[in-house]
């Protein structure tokens, strides 16, 4: 039976104090993992060339070692949210951090591709658990008010973290680009954020809405404090332990839980979302952005400068996107944001079928790239991340944020094993008109499922989430 919960409006206001800094803090050790996420996904392109030529790997091996990070990533998240669900959310980023470090020594000192390989599979792991549980972490100690800009901050990492690998990948080529063995410089710079992010996650809280569930609210009622205000901590955990308890009356085996009609509805959305967000071709630019830019006439130097700009739209379009997403709402913006990466996308393949090859024609397509990454990133990428942390009912979220996920890096790994072969079949402008129809019907897969969750606690979501689905 539904319990009755607190409303949005009869909370206490967050006034500012030492908990508001206590909660930035928080905020910004979790996003390390954030980071790592996005830089251990973009180191490679920039090191993939020297390290094939030290190992002697073949294209096959290249891709092989490129993709099992992807792999393991998928199989990373189901696995991370499950643990997190049985353990807790900050024990499971503090074993993330332990496996990004052990992952990223194991591939510096690789001897052989093999060893490569291996351990480069280790980080798909912690990128995979990474990716579902910091959102849900974030989520689940952010007050309603702030929860948008708070969980998207790590999306800022992510972005962040892909960025930083394109600068550190070029200074350090600068400096040592003769030395055969400088690919396991740019790699190595990933320790320092690994151990920064055990050493603070060994100093942070645990999730109060994960101590509920196991019974332990005196301890959640201390952490809401050094996170809200005292009067609005004990307002929360009032209706913390209310939901929690009614999730424990209704909880049974796990299976059965996915099986609830509007639980399973509520994931089927979540898997939906992923799917849809990786079949803009995001990852296609990221990955294999230069290689476009040269199909679409620049010349290869051109193509490595130009290739820059998709790192600085990704930036200013996430800042842009955490300055709207708390003003606007999830649906609105989501629509919003599918609606003009079509647009780009209709304007990319419209450009490479009928401009002719002159001097403007490059110039076309990367702008039109360009501004399909900002709107992108400022619109579909954080607000994915944030819904899937957000709608799902306590007692499975980690699990169920855990084979969204797995589908969303299931797709990921499609689109980067299809994009090159794709271009190469049918060429820039099928490729891009392909993903403008993905594009029309994730506009009409949102208006007919995602539901609003701007402006709600998590309980008081999941009690809505139920009431609708069930």
């Amino acid at each position: 039976m539904l319990q009755t919960t607190m409303t949005t409006d009869t909370l206490a206001p967050q006034e500012e104090g030492d908990h508001v800094r206590r909660l930035n803090l928080i905020t910004v050790i979790a996003c390390l993992g954030g980071l790592l996420f996005g830089y251990d996904t973009g180191v490679i392109n920039g090191a993939l060339e020297p390290m094939a030529a030290d190992l002697g790997l073949t294209p096959a091996i290249e891709g092989l070692v490129v993709s099992i990070l992807i792999f393991a990533a998928a199989i990373g998240a189901v696995l991370g949210g499950k643990l997190a669900d049985l353990h807790g959310r900050r024990h499971n980023i503090i074993l993330l951090s332990v496996l990004f470090g052990a992952g990223t020594l194991g591939c510096v000192l690789a001897p052989s591709w093999q060893v490569l390989a291996a351990f480069r599979a280790v980080l798909g792991l912690a990128v995979g658990g990474a990716s579902a549980i910091v959102p849900i972490y974030l989520a689940e100690v952010s007050p309603h008010e702030r929860r948008g800009s708070l969980v998207t901050r790590n999306e800022v990492m992510i972005v962040s973290g892909q960025f930083a690998a394109f600068v550190i990948n070029a200074a350090i080529y600068a400096l040592w680009g003769e030395n055969e063995v400088v690919w396991r410089y740019m790699l190595a710079v990933a320790i320092l954020p690994a151990v920064a992010l055990l050493i603070g996650m060994l100093r942070m809280p645990e999730s109060p809405r994960w101590l509920s569930m196991q019974n332990r609210d005196d301890e959640a009622l201390e952490v809401l404090r050094q996170v809200r205000s005292p009067e609005r901590a004990l307002q929360e955990m009032e209706e913390v332990r209310r939901m929690a308890e009614a999730d424990r009356q209704e909880q049974t085996a796990l299976m059965a839980d996915l099986g609830v009609p509007w639980i399973k509805r509520l994931i089927w959305i979540g898997i939906g979302l992923g799917i849809f967000m990786q079949l803009t071709g995001i990852n296609s630019i990221m990955y294999y952005g230069t290689q476009l830019l040269q199909s679409a006439g620049f010349s290869s130097k051109g193509a490595v400068i130009a290739n820059t700009l998709y790192g600085l739209a990704s930036l200013t379009g996430i800042w842009a996107g955490i300055m709207l997403i708390n003003r606007l709402d999830r649906r609105t913006m989501l629509m919003g944001g599918f609606a003009l990466t079509t647009l780009f996308h209709l304007l990319v393949g419209l450009s490479a079928f009928f401009v002719p090859d002159i001097g403007i024609k490059p110039w076309l397509i990367l702008g039109f790239t360009v501004a399909f990454v900002f709107s992108m990133q400022g619109t579909i990428g954080p607000l994915v991340w944030l819904l899937l942390a957000e709608m799902f009912p306590l007692r499975v979220r980690s699990f169920a944020m855990g084979i969204s996920v797995f589908m969303l890096w299931i797709a990921n790994a499609a689109v980067a094993f299809a994009f090159p072969p794709l271009v190469a079949a049918v060429g820039i402008g099928a490729t891009f008109f392909f993903f403008a129809l993905v594009g029309l019907a994730a506009l009409v897969f949102i208006y007919r499922a995602v539901p609003e969750t701007r402006g709600k606690t998590l309980e008081a979501l999941e009690a809505e989430m139920q009431r609708r689905f069930a």
